[in-house]
């Protein structure tokens, strides 16, 4: 399985962007993703993921209220919508499979077997 992320870029406090995860190499939809990010000197952290098979989300603190997640099974892509974008947000975003049988929707990094290879997202003025 390989995964595409791409979307980022510079974009002013209180704007927007949609991150794409292209996925390729699995011939079903029975797999979760997840959106993780990492700032300079921090650890990296869950956003939101979805189980593509059923479309169920779960988001973080984080993500709540401002961040969307949702999938296009015919072009194998997952999206997060971010809006009111932050400083704070800044950081390269991660997507990640999550190709376990038994998977369930979680941040667990250990979880997902598959990573892209990140794409930065930059918010300032």
């Amino acid at each position: 399985v390989q995964l595409q992320a791409s979307g980022g870029g510079l974009v002013q406090p209180g704007g927007s962007l949609r991150l794409s995860c292209v996925v390729s190499g699995f011939t079903s939809n029975d797999y979760n993703i997840g959106w993780f990010r990492q700032a300079p000197g921090k650890q990296r952290e869950g956003v939101s993921c979805i189980d593509v098979n059923d479309g169920a989300t779960y988001y973080t603190d984080v993500a709540k209220g401002r961040f969307t997640i949702s999938r296009d099974n015919a072009k194998n892509t997952v999206y997060l919508q971010m809006n009111s974008l932050q400083p704070e947000d800044t950081a390269v975003y991660y997507c990640a499979a999550d190709l376990s049988r038994l998977r369930t929707l979680t941040f667990n990094l250990y979880e997902y077997e598959s990573w892209g290879q990140g794409t930065q997202v930059t918010v300032s003025s």
